[in-house]
């Protein structure tokens, strides 16, 4: 059973976060270089959020939203 949760480990440690580990060694050189990730997350919740808004400005602007507090069942 050691074997088995040893091999686990060295899955996670040495194979899956080697890109992790890299990133954390090229902060000493380029901060913005090791945030990638970071940078790339944040550009997909902006773009994320901006086609959002222009789908609810469109059914605002339809009409067919319906505000009323009564839309709900369980508002009533």
């Amino acid at each position: 059973m050691t074997t088995f949760f040893e091999g686990i480990q060295y899955l996670f440690v040495n194979i899956l976060f080697a890109p992790l580990d890299f990133l954390r060694s090229l902060e000493l050189v380029s901060w913005f270089g090791a945030n990638t990730i970071n940078w790339i997350f944040m550009i997909i919740c902006a773009s994320a959020m901006v086609y959002w808004i222009k789908q609810l400005r469109i059914f605002d602007a339809q009409g067919t939203e319906n505000q009323d507090t009564t839309a709900h069942s369980f508002l009533k």
